[in-house]
Formats: C-alpha cells, structure tokens, sequence
C-alpha cells in the first residue's frame, strides 16, 4: 500500500500544483471587457485542472481511509480467529481514527479554495473584499498555497501511518505462521 499511496499522493499533489501554476498565469481576467479569447482559455483550463485535483485528492484520501477500514476488519477476524491479543485491532484503530482529522481538513481546505476561486471570478456578484479588506485573487491564492501546504503535509503523516500499519500486519501474518506451524497446519 505504500508505494500505491506515495504514487498516488504525487500525482494528487502535482496536480494541485498544475493548477496552482496554472492559476498564476491566467492574467487579467477583465482584458477586452472579459471577452478575451486567451485569458477565457486560460480560466477555464485552470478551472478543468483544479477540479481534477479536487477530485484526486479526495480520491487519495477516501483510498487510504478504505484501506484502513479493509485492514482492521481483516485484524479484529483474524485476532479473534487465532485468539490473538486485541492490541493489534486497537493500534489499527489509533492510527485509522487518527488520520480522520487531516482528511477533513484537507477536504474542507480544498472546498474553500475553490470556493474562493469563484468568488475572484470578476463576473461573479459576490466580493469579500469590503468584509476582508484582502482582494478576492488575494484570498484564493492565499489559501490556494495553504492547502496544498497542509495536503503535503497531511500526506507525510499518513504515509507514516500506512507504514507503522503494515508493521501491525506483518506481525499479525508472523504471528498467525507460528500458530499454524504449532497446530501442524499448511502455512503457504
């Protein structure tokens, strides 16, 4: 799982990027009244690229969360199929419980900036300019960087989890050869 997460997580992370630098390099979105042919090009690129990285940092989360979900079933089954202490089971729901409030995190900042990033479209009516004092782009760029700032962040720690997960397992598996070698049974 490791290496399909860090893959995963690349790709999720590079393409927030792409529209980060995508979004830089819009311009003026008000050049020739908005009726730009380019600038409208450039807009509506970063919007199709920004949804995709919406879409696939979400994806990576609801994997990873699945996939702690998928090994816990797997650990309590197992645990109380060979009678094994149930400190495998908790130590799989410490760290599955514990990666719950980075995902929402992530997800709300996402959301939020795009969010923000309709509220810069200059054809839109709402500005929270007068009630922030900060410019709506201003806004979107801030949080733009943020977020990507707290997924990067928040994709360090869940690697480490996926890998303290995996000791958890292989433990299990190391655990339950034993007990079969003891009880005379196929190990294969």
């Amino acid at each position: 799982m490791k290496r399909i997460f860090l893959t995963l997580a690349v790709l999720a992370n590079v393409s927030m990027l792409a529209a980060f630098i995508l979004g830089l390099r819009v311009g003026d979105p008000m050049t020739l009244g908005g009726l730009d042919p380019e600038v409208n090009s450039r807009i509506g690129t970063h919007l199709l690229i920004g949804l995709a990285a919406l879409t696939s940092v979400t994806l990576v989360h609801a994997l990873l969360f699945t996939y702690f979900m998928g090994t816990g079933r797997w650990l309590e089954e197992t645990s109380q199929a060979y009678s094994l202490p149930k400190d495998y089971f908790q130590q799989n729901q410490k760290l599955k419980y514990g990666i719950l409030p980075g995902i929402m995190l992530t997800f709300l900042m996402v959301m939020a900036t795009g969010c923000l990033g309709a509220v810069a479209d200059p054809a839109t009516a709402v500005s929270l300019t007068d009630s922030t004092g900060i410019s709506d782009s201003s806004l979107h760029f801030g949080m733009a960087i943020a977020t990507w700032l707290v997924n990067l962040t928040v994709n360090f720690t869940q690697y480490i989890r996926i890998a303290r997960n995996s000791m958890i397992v292989e433990a299990v598996l190391a655990e339950v050869r034993r007990i079969r070698i003891e009880r005379g049974l196929p190990v294969d």
